[in-house]
């Protein structure tokens, strides 16, 4: 066996454990991958179904294994039927399709579960003996959430029992725990009642010289209610009730995911960027567009080797450190890199080895109180006129003049002539340089999630 061949089977082997949890015919394909490559695999489902064959080649670009870990939901079935049907595999527009069928059943049922904890919130209220109440409720109708890691744990959920898999299964497990998808705290508040003016006389009467007391202040009882979403993690133990291993194929299913989809492009630097002079830009401020800037860069010495999940900020945190030169410039807060990284990490927006969920865009706005909006590349002038208005872009890139692979990157003004002024986390350099908007609505992703490519941002 060549030295290629050995490092292609030990490749192979190290990520075809997942598979095995995904039934006996994704495992015969795994089985095939670690022991005969690409071809190996192609073999092993034409022994088990001639129609998974199209749909094979059809991404045969992308590692055989990736496609044999991935939750079948996203896809009505994994490789087909046995008929002519098209599937997400080998058909764009099914995929797309079952991508916002499925996001739009999810987003329904947290609606609901935002109905059941005011209802759980009023049940509260009148058992309290309060005089009123207030409700803080960050997410409003509409709640940034995962579906990437939402369908990988419903399918680890469901284990070898691949054939039971659906999204109308997934929505009945989901609607029956709606009661645990959001939470709430509250804290009671003792208020003095403004006192009501008097009204004005128009009669002409004497002037009073006696000295009256001033009426004894009178108070009543808020109690103050925060809803909580309660996020996949949570969850993982409380809605699926995951065992350690299938929160392990979970993950897996998730990162798998986002290769496929795009949701993430991968967004790791290459060896060569990563190995730049490490520098430190502290203190940096753009001042040429609209907003005031500051500048974050993830290589900057001060923060580059310290950890991203279990990943580097340097290497991965595009994402929190686009997020943090935005929340910096448009709030009265602070946020270096690695506190945004931290933060990511624990609301579940990183994706191990991959970057960051482009959910990590409209999640992290809200966290922090700015408003944000969705945009697609068909429409540059809501782009250039939010840029007009003192408002920042956060874009995410594919493979062009920005990345080799996937990168967030801030636009932060427009010039007189039209250009586009960029904030690269990456690349001072590239920052410093004004772009042809031409070239950032055709590098944008064409996949993003989570209402991208473009995530326009105010307060």
């Amino acid at each position: 066996m060549s030295e290629e061949n050995r490092q292609q089977q030990s490749s192979a082997e190290s990520t075809v454990a997942g598979a095995a949890k995904t039934g006996k015919a994704i495992a015969s394909i795994a089985k095939g991958a670690a022991t005969g490559g690409a071809h190996g695999a192609a073999v092993e489902a034409a022994k088990s179904s001639k129609k998974w064959i199209i749909p094979i080649v059809a991404v045969i670009l992308l590692p055989v294994l990736i496609i044999a870990m991935l939750p079948s939901v996203i896809f009505g079935s994994l490789f087909g039927d046995g008929t002519d049907t098209p599937n997400g595999i080998s058909d764009d527009t099914v995929l797309v399709q079952n991508l916002a069928d499925i996001n739009s059943g999810i987003s329904m049922i947290l609606s609901e579960g935002l109905n059941d904890v005011l209802a759980r919130i009023d049940s509260d209220f009148a058992a309290s003996g309060c005089d009123s109440k207030e409700v803080n409720n960050p997410f409003g109708s509409d709640v940034v959430f995962n579906a990437n890691a939402i369908v990988s744990q419903y399918c680890a959920y469901k284990d070898t029992d691949a054939t039971s898999i659906s999204k109308d299964d997934m929505e009945s497990l989901l609607a029956a725990n709606k009661d645990k998808l959001y939470s709430f705290t509250y804290t009671d508040e003792v208020r003095e009642v403004p006192s009501e003016p008097e009204a004005e006389s128009t009669e002409t009467v004497a002037p009073d010289t006696t000295t009256e007391e001033p009426p004894e202040p009178t108070y009543e009882t808020i109690r103050v209610y925060t809803i909580s979403y309660n996020g996949e993690a949570y969850f993982a133990d409380q809605v699926f009730h995951l065992s350690d291993d299938q929160k392990l194929l979970a993950s897996q299913y998730a990162q798998n995911l986002t290769v496929l989809l795009g949701d993430g492009v991968y967004q790791g630097l290459s060896e060569t960027e990563f190995s730049a002079l490490g520098l430190s830009y502290d203190g940096v401020i753009f001042s040429d567009g609209e907003t005031q800037v500051v500048y974050y860069n993830q290589l900057d010495e001060r923060w580059k080797y310290e950890l991203y999940g279990t990943d580097t900020i340097g290497g991965y945190a595009c994402g929190p450190t686009a997020m943090s030169i935005v929340v910096s410039s448009l709030t009265s807060e602070t946020v270096n890199p690695p506190h945004m990284a931290q933060w990511a990490y624990e609301n579940g927006y990183w994706c191990s080895g991959n970057g960051s969920y482009h959910s990590l865009i409209p999640g992290a706005a809200e966290a922090w109180g700015l408003s944000v909006e969705g945009c697609t590349a068909t429409e540059p002038q809501r782009i250039v006129d939010a840029l007009a208005d003192g408002k920042l872009v956060v874009a995410i890139m594919t493979k062009g003049h920005f990345t080799s692979s996937g990168h967030f990157i801030v636009l932060r003004g427009c010039t007189a002539d039209g250009k586009i002024l960029v904030a690269d986390p990456s690349s001072y350099k590239r920052s410093e340089k004004s772009w042809d908007m031409s070239i950032i609505l055709n590098e944008a992703s064409k996949r993003a999630g989570s209402g991208g490519p473009f995530w326009i941002i105010g307060n």
